[in-house]
């Protein structure tokens, strides 16, 4: 006599450990290969993040880490394709397999981590919520914008930002809500509300695009925690690691001092470190589905983390941010990548 609860059970889980293979068939190193490029999910154009240069070239601190996943993927940092997402429709893009990476000025939270299906893989850039003013509102803190209008982006972590800050203080506000980037600076512009809040750093880089840049100015309160970084799907986990790697060759890169330029000139270098991770002492890209040179084409093409900083959002940028948290820990900062051994 057979056990039909038995039954039902091994029944159900011959179904589950077939959708599971089924699943991890669907590997998204795989597909990607397949394709010939990596799939990057970006923002509608914030300058040194990601944005269109005047020929269409897609650059910034975001969009770096895309192409580092694409040299370390295919040797060539170039093979990308750009996916412009407003704030909106970026997750769905991600979860419905449109794109491969979100890499687009995203705060790692709780929900996003645990109930969206998400992955944040690391993260590129530290940043704090703060607020943009015309000169002429006369105000010097934040906490004399009691009553004010005040432009966000909807569907971020700006807007709720917004809402506690006011509430937990005892003040009143407007909020002037836009869809992307480019019509909440434009309704900022247009005087359609008094303040402008956003990432610190976006809110810098909006600067720089008004008529005046002269005549605006960031408040000095920083109101929340905003750690930025690549976004991928969960349940697929060498994917999940060949993006953090990505990033964390290049962290790494910076804390042995190797750059672009001096790259070659190490491939000899009798640091264990250093020898590791130019891939001249060991394979630490079999693990991913790599070859061994994956973090010699990362830090040769892309740079390592301080090229990338510098170059879109630093000092020899328009932008002109300071490293701050995003020096190395060894400098005082919060960017800290683990070893490659």
């Amino acid at each position: 006599m057979y056990n039909k609860n038995k039954l039902v059970l091994m029944s159900a889980a011959a179904t589950l450990a077939l959708g599971a293979s089924g699943l991890a068939a669907a590997s998204t190193l795989e597909d990607t290969r397949d394709r010939g490029a990596v799939q990057c999910g970006v923002s509608d154009g914030l300058p040194g993040f990601s944005s269109p240069d005047d020929e269409g070239n897609w650059q910034g601190i975001d969009v770096d880490v895309c192409r580092a996943v694409a040299a370390a993927v295919f040797g060539d940092a170039e093979a990308v394709r750009y996916i412009s997402l407003n704030a909106v429709e970026r997750f769905t893009a991600l979860q419905s397999g449109e794109v491969d990476i979100l890499s687009r000025n995203t705060t790692w939270t709780t929900t996003r981590d645990t109930t969206l299906g998400l992955n944040f893989a690391g993260t590129n850039f530290y940043d704090g919520q703060g607020f943009l003013i015309n000169r002429d509102l006369g105000v010097s803190s934040a906490s004399e914008l009691d009553g004010a209008a005040v432009c966000v982006q909807s569907g971020t972590t700006t807007e709720l930002n917004l809402a506690d800050y006011f509430r937990a203080n005892g003040m009143e506000f407007d909020p002037i809500v836009f869809d992307t980037s480019e019509q909440t600076v434009g309704g900022f512009e247009a005087g359609r509300c008094d303040v402008l809040t956003s990432d610190t750093s976006q809110l810098a880089a909006l600067r720089i695009q008004l008529s005046d840049p002269a005549g605006a100015m960031i408040l000095p309160e920083v109101i929340s925690k905003e750690p930025l970084g690549p976004v991928v799907r969960q349940g697929d986990d060498q994917w999940y690691n060949i993006v953090k790697w990505s990033l964390f060759a290049m962290l790494n890169a910076e804390e042995y001092g190797i750059s672009s330029d001096n790259i070659d000139d190490l491939l000899d270098s009798e640091d264990p470190n250093v020898a590791r991770l130019l891939g001249q002492d060991g394979n630490y890209g079999e693990g991913m589905g790599l070859d061994a040179d994956w973090s010699y084409n990362i830090i040769s093409q892309v740079g390592n983390y301080a090229q990338v900083f510098d170059r879109n959002v630093g000092m020899d940028s328009p932008l002109e941010i300071e490293r701050g948290v995003n020096a190395l820990w060894i400098d005082g900062g919060l960017q800290y990548a683990p070893p490659v051994r």
